[in-house]
């Protein structure tokens, strides 16, 4: 089977309602997430900002949560919550609600453990040891956040 891209088959896909509000959400709690850091920081670079929008993860709202939330709701709107495509992209979002609030957390918390154990060995034998990240998941708060405000958008988009 060949899949051909034309321009009209992307310029589809780019206008998808699905597509736009699903990236819109992601966006705009990207946004939130951004200008809540910068709010509760005292100094912050440019490029803590940029980096903060584009790639770093965890904290309020969660992207991923609004994101899939808004995915599966706006599917609801224009197939209804009785199709193929709803069920999929619902049990979709729980999996990686799931994995943002459950095993990305867990890792998170057992890599500052394991900081604070390699820490207090280094500094106990004089040794080097050099840290492992702490890329912490999300609180139930900011998934419960990020799921409403996709639901929000999705909501939004439908509607308007």
């Amino acid at each position: 089977m060949s899949v051909s891209v034309t321009g009209q088959t992307l310029k589809a896909f780019f206008e998808n309602q699905i597509f736009l509000a699903s990236i819109s959400s992601w966006i705009f709690a990207q946004l939130l997430k951004t200008i809540i850091v910068i709010l509760r920081s005292k100094r912050k670079t440019a490029r803590d900002v940029v980096e903060t929008f584009v790639w770093r993860t965890g904290g309020m709202p969660s992207s991923h949560a609004a994101m899939v939330s808004t995915m599966a709701t706006m599917v609801a709107f224009l197939e209804g919550i009785g199709s193929n495509l709803f069920i999929i992209t619902f049990f979709f979002a729980m999996v990686i609600i799931r994995d943002a609030v459950g095993v990305r957390r867990s890792s998170g918390l057992q890599a500052r453990s394991l900081n604070l154990l390699g820490k207090s060995v280094a500094e106990r034998f004089n040794i080097e040891y050099h840290p492992t990240k702490e890329v912490l998941g999300h609180t139930p708060l900011e998934v419960v956040v990020g799921v409403l405000l996709g639901i929000f958008i999705a909501a939004a988009f439908a509607k308007l």
